[in-house]
């Protein structure tokens, strides 16, 4: 039903939760956590930013680390009062019914505006019955709306645990389309796969031909795959690039761990040495930025 201990994860959301309303919005919220009506659900899922505000939640470092031990890679910090107090009453549903419980938030997720599909995408990895959503995932890679699709991409463990290859592929390309930032998305490393290095590929050669910038991190998911040609662009991307690119160009060949590429990335050794001595990662690359 869980792929992880629901009862202590609710636990700590409603001590989040709670501690972040006033007395008048917890006891409004703590009535409907208890409701098995579905109207009031719905009900009171629209209206929350009125009953709980809209303020930046304040949690303490404690708590993080708990919920991440309980749900690796997700967090609730910087989140608002109103969508956490959201995921606390879909937290709260009976998923007995498996039935039920599915139209019940498969119908929030149709009624929904952008701060209600915002709270029910960042709550993906929370949900019972997680094979349920593939669908509703995939189809939320299809947005314009630059909030949910972060809500769909950042802290968000569960497109890397449950999308299978076409939507995670589909899911990475929209992040380089929409600029998104590549670092928050988990699991880029472990899922990465021939078919995206190719296409990403395509998609550098179509950006160089246009004379425009490309995202330096599109190289990390290409390490793996250097035999398809892609070595060749990275020595491109060494001569030509600028100091950020090159960097990146360089953690990629030393990634992949080929001899072909640490032969190449010799012939730079103030990079080789920066990545050894651990100066330059993929971290401090995107805090470059």
């Amino acid at each position: 039903m869980f792929d992880y201990d629901a009862e202590r994860l609710k636990v700590l959301l409603r001590e989040v939760t709670r501690s972040n309303l006033s007395m008048e919005a917890w006891d409004w919220l703590n009535e409907k956590l208890l409701s098995a009506d579905v109207s009031q659900i719905n009900t009171a899922f629209a209206i929350m930013p009125r009953k709980t505000g809209k303020s930046t939640i304040q949690i303490n470092q404690d708590l993080i680390s708990k919920i991440d031990d309980l749900k690796p890679s997700f967090t609730i910090e910087n989140w608002t009062i109103d969508r956490l107090a959201r995921l606390c009453l879909l937290m709260h549903l009976d998923p007995s019914d498996q039935n039920k419980y599915f139209k019940t938030i498969e119908n929030l997720f149709l009624a929904a505006e952008v701060s209600e599909l915002i709270a029910l995408y960042s709550s993906l990895p929370i949900l019972a019955w997680p094979e349920l959503w593939k669908l509703r995932c995939a189809e939320g890679i299809r947005s314009n709306i630059g909030l949910v699709l972060e809500a769909i991409m950042y802290h968000n463990p569960y497109p890397e645990k449950y999308l299978d290859k076409n939507a995670w592929n589909q899911l990475i390309l929209k992040a380089f389309f929409t600029d998104k930032d590549i670092t928050q998305i988990p699991g880029i490393d472990d899922r990465a796969n021939i078919e995206l290095a190719l296409t990403l590929k395509d998609y550098a050669h179509e950006r160089w031909a246009a004379k425009r910038k490309i995202n330096p991190f599109l190289w990390r998911f290409t390490s793996k795959f250097l035999e398809k040609g892609l070595l060749d662009d990275l020595k491109r991307v060494l001569l030509e690039g600028n100091l950020r690119e090159k960097q990146a160009a360089a953690l990629t060949l030393f990634q992949s761990g080929s001899s072909l590429a640490l032969e190449v990335l010799k012939t730079y050794p103030e990079l080789l040495r920066s990545i050894e001595n651990n100066e330059l990662n993929w971290t401090n690359l995107a805090l470059e930025e």
